[in-house]
C-alpha cells in the first residue's frame, strides 16, 4: 500500500480536532500533508511494513508524566529509538521519577486517539521534547491525532511547534 497524501489543512477529516486547531498557527503548516490509513495498522511496526515506510522516517510521540509533580510532557523520537524516560526525560522535567502516562490519561488530556497521538495540538502548558535525530528527517511520518491517518512533514517543522525543545540524547 502507498500513502495517498493531501495537504493536511485541506483534509480536516484526517486530523483530530486539537491538531486541526493548532496546525494553521505553526510555521511550515503548508508543508504538512495527511494520508488516510487502515486504523488496524496504526501501530508503528505494522504501519511501516504495510505502507513501505522506513522506521528511520517514522516518529513516535509518547506522553510522559513526572512524579510526584504530575507534570506531563510529550517526547518525539524516531521509531528506531526509545525515549530515555528514566534518564533524559526525568532530568528535563526536574522530577525524581518519570513514566509513560496511563493510556486513559493520555487520551483524555490530549483529545487524541491512542496510537495516533502527535505533538501538534497538545495542551499549551506541556513541554514538547524532540530528539535531535528527528529534525533532519525530510519526510517524517507521525500520528495525526487519529488512528485512521498519519501526517507527513519535515522533521524541522516539528521543532517550530509551541513549547518544543530539540534535545540531544533524548532517545537511545
Amino acid at each position: 500500500m502507498k500513502l495517498e497524501l493531501a495537504p493536511a489543512l485541506s483534509a480536516p477529516e484526517l486530523l483530530a480536532a486539537p491538531v486541526l486547531a493548532a496546525l494553521s498557527s505553526i510555521p511550515g503548516a503548508d508543508r504538512v500533508q495527511a494520508a488516510p490509513i487502515d486504523p488496524e495498522l496504526a501501530d508503528t511496526a505494522a504501519f511501516c511494513a504495510a505502507y513501505d515506510v522506513a522506521l528511520e522516517q517514522s516518529a513516535n510521540c509518547v506522553i510522559v508524566i513526572g512524579k510526584p509533580s504530575g507534570v506531563y510532557c510529550a517526547c518525539v523520537v524516531l521509531a528506531t529509538t526509545r525515549a530515555d524516560v528514566n534518564g533524559a526525560v526525568r532530568r528535563l522535567l526536574g522530577t525524581r521519577k518519570a513514566s509513560f502516562a496511563p493510556m486513559d490519561d493520555a487520551v483524555n488530556l490530549t483529545g487524541m486517539e491512542y496510537g495516533g497521538i502527535t505533538p501538534i495540538g497538545l495542551p499549551s502548558d506541556w513541554p514538547v521534547y524532540i530528539d535531535a535525530r528527528v529534525v533532519p528527517v525530510e519526510s517524517a511520518v507521525i500520528g495525526s491525532g487519529l488512528r485512521a491517518s498519519k501526517i507527513v512533514l519535515p522533521g524541522a517543522v516539528l521543532s517550530t511547534i509551541p513549547g518544543a525543545t530539540v534535545v540531544e540524547g533524548l532517545a537511545g
